[in-house]
């Protein structure tokens, strides 16, 4: 059965899930404000394999949260994985930041006409996307500023669901009554296995070499 090393350092929670046949086995992570992901994640590595006791010549594929999401953390996870995919010669898989943050509804709520995950961007601006309820999506990754009725096409239509950190600067000026805001959710890799195991059947894998995360916007730096 392949065994896929999962890592998710989008955001401010660092992530490592370790799965076998699509089924977790271990997860450890952590969520800080001092994104300190390139001292934890290699940590977290090794603990996760030391608790599974999985040895590196037993991991089919590492799988990865491409983004969008913080310059920093996603180039540290690609960066990290890279590394392990050249040194154990395994393949490298890419998932979009925004539908393993959408997975985490599937497992809580069954009466959602629209999934709408946020990340934020900064000042009023978030990354996101637009699922049906079976995840089918409506509307692509994109950069949105946000007004009070920018979701209004969606929201009148049924129940809709937002979550991220993202949805703090929506939720303090939507109060449309079919909005419903998910507080403190963050990427994990613990959504990554069903996702990772799909890709790895199809043999979907990326060019380790040239790989690059998806940032959807330029850096920009906050230095004058």
């Amino acid at each position: 059965m392949p065994t896929i090393l999962s890592l998710e350092t989008s955001g401010k929670n660092c992530s490592v899930a370790l799965f076998t046949d699509s089924n977790l086995v271990c997860l450890v992570e952590e969520q800080t404000e001092s994104f300190s992901h390139s001292e934890n994640l290699h940590v977290f590595i090794e603990r996760v394999l030391k608790e599974s006791a999985v040895d590196p010549h037993q991991i089919s594929a590492i799988a990865i949260s491409a983004g969008p999401g913080s310059y920093t953390g996603l180039r540290i996870g690609t960066a990290t994985a890279k590394g392990l995919c050249y040194g154990w010669g395994i393949p490298l898989i890419a998932l979009p930041t925004l539908r393993i943050l959408a997975e985490r509804v599937t497992y809580e709520f069954t009466d959602i006409k629209y999934i709408i995950p946020m990340i934020d961007a900064r000042r009023m601006e978030v990354f996101t996307v637009v699922y049906n309820h079976d995840f089918s999506p409506i509307v692509g990754e994109r950069a949105e500023i946000l007004t009070e009725s920018t979701f209004d096409t969606y929201l009148n239509k049924g129940k809709t669901i937002f979550l991220g950190d993202g949805i703090t600067k929506f939720q303090a000026i939507c109060k449309h009554k079919n909005a419903y805001f998910w507080e403190n959710k963050f990427p994990s890799a613990k959504q990554m296995g069903v996702l990772a195991f799909k890709q790895y059947d199809q043999q979907h894998f990326e060019n380790i070499a040239y790989f690059e995360p998806f940032y959807l916007k330029e850096f920009q730096s906050n230095k004058k």
